[in-house]
């Protein structure tokens, strides 16, 4: 049965429907058509091409509570996602304002065009207060997201949809979005005045397992002077130590670590029988925590913004970080010899791991993100110098 809602004198042209019947109106933008997926909130005033692109959004609808999104347009450089042709990334957007037209000396286009051909379903005019104080009480809901310009919408399918989506517990979405080959990765930090730099002359040969991985990750590995082999999710241990590697870096991704874990956790315990310094974030941590014997566990609303404050416990040092991330690792389930490293002061939860006495360790925030906006960069350093100490090399100044 189509039905409409009100909207003033006109029908909305678009609904989210969430799975407990909750049907909200509003505004539609970017592409048309109807998504399923969970919605999150995020609280960054700034980065929302980034957001959107960011793989580890894959499945996601997100709802942003800063009030004005695209106001600075958007452009080709400012997108995360390696393999945009694998459409990675948020399936939907949630805006309080209606997009107002670019002011931005960067914008090559209007974030309402850059939406549509990316295939990202948005809308506006809603109360984005509402929905995050929703999301904060009953926690991340499946729903339907729905662009329709003349405003007829099956409200009764769309609540049908939402409510048969099982949701992120169970789902590996590595696998969609997940480099198909391997390749090689040479584009250094942007630097104003300048833009992206080329790597050129590598001091030292980093392996990154794409779980979903960021392209700034890749800048920041290649600026600390590594050649960087990007390699597809299920490759194997005994392929990626036929490389050479001095470093391995596991990274971000979507969905529940758990699932991807049942191919990636073996292929880490085989990097782990080496010596090689293992360097993991975010989907990388977890499941570096899963193959040292750790568990994961889904979050209540997950952690989703750039305000984020984390204690580092090695250093005693507060960093403003970024994160993106629905699943956690339970910190009583580490066993001995992992040690707690870092560790949100939001709620207590594990953001940080290290193998004691090993060059391994990993954190669950994106210190890629430039939220501090280098409080975190530290941690590339980090990682570059035990490649320095494996090879007896001087280190390099972490801060």
């Amino acid at each position: 049965m189509a039905s409409t809602a009100p909207w003033g004198s006109e029908a909305p042209t678009a609904l989210l429907v969430l799975a407990d019947g909750t049907v909200i109106s509003g505004r539609g933008l970017g592409a048309t058509g109807a998504a399923v997926a969970e919605v999150c909130f995020n609280t960054a005033l700034t980065g929302y091409q980034e957001i959107l692109t960011d793989p580890s959004y894959a499945r996601q609808i997100v709802t942003f509570t800063f009030p004005h999104i695209g106001n600075v347009g958007a452009n080709e450089e400012d997108i995360e996602d390696l393999v945009p042709a694998a459409r990675a990334g948020a399936v939907g957007a949630v805006f309080k304002a209606d997009i107002t037209n670019p002011s931005n000396y960067r914008a090559a286009t209007h974030l309402d065009q850059w939406l549509k051909r990316r295939g990202v379903i948005a809308m506006a005019g809603i109360d984005t207060r509402a929905l995050t104080a929703l999301i904060r009480e009953k926690g991340m809901p499946n729903a339907v997201i729905a662009h329709a310009p003349d405003g007829v919408f099956d409200i009764d399918d769309l609540k049908r949809q939402a409510r048969a989506w099982s949701g992120l517990l169970d789902l590996d979405l590595a696998r969609d979005v997940t480099s198909g080959q391997s390749s090689v990765w040479t584009e250094t930090p942007w630097a104003w005045g300048e833009g992206y730099g080329d790597q050129d002359s590598p001091t030292m040969h980093v392996v990154a397992v794409d779980y979903g991985v960021k392209r700034n990750i890749l800048r920041l590995l290649a600026g600390l002077g590594a050649k960087v082999t990007v390699v597809p999710a299920k490759t194997s241990a005994d392929d990626i130590l036929a490389m050479k590697p001095d470093g391995i870096f596991l990274s971000n991704g979507p969905g529940d670590p758990a699932a991807t874990g049942e191919y990636a956790v073996p292929m880490i315990q085989g990097l782990l029988k080496t010596d090689i310094p293992v360097f993991g974030i975010c989907l990388g941590h977890q499941m570096l925590a899963l193959a040292l014997g750790g568990r994961t566990e889904k979050m209540h609303q997950g952690h989703h913004g750039a305000n984020h404050p984390v204690k580092d416990h090695t250093t005693g040092k507060v960093e403003i970080v970024s994160m993106n991330h629905g699943f956690s690792v339970a910190s009583d389930s580490l066993p001995e010899g992992v040690e707690e490293t870092h560790v949100s002061l939001f709620d207590g939860s594990n953001c940080g791991i290290a193998l004691t006495g090993r060059p391994v360790f990993s954190v669950q925030h994106h210190p890629e993100a430039s939220p501090g906006p280098q409080d975190s960069h530290y941690l590339f350093k980090r990682f570059a110098n035990l490649i320095r100490a494996r090879r007896g090399e001087p280190a390099l100044a972490e801060r």
